[in-house]
């Protein structure tokens, strides 16, 4: 008898906004469809954060409550 492995699909990625924490110490980022303020602070360490772009799976926000 042989099982062979079911073939996995390739998850969709586009390319993101996203926020990085500027704190070289702290590896924090955020979706900007997740954020909750026009200029967010990272949340591990309080420090301000910079608006970056990064290829990630494609993710929606039902809440819409992110700044676009």
């Amino acid at each position: 008898m042989h099982f062979s492995k079911k073939q996995v699909e390739p998850i969709p990625e586009e390319e993101t906004s996203i926020w990085t924490c500027t704190n070289e110490s702290c590896s924090c980022w955020m979706r900007n469809d997740f954020s909750f303020g026009e200029f967010p602070t990272c949340p591990i360490c309080h420090s301000t954060m910079t608006s970056e772009t990064k290829n990630l799976p494609v993710l929606t926000n039902g809440t819409k409550r992110g700044f676009q």
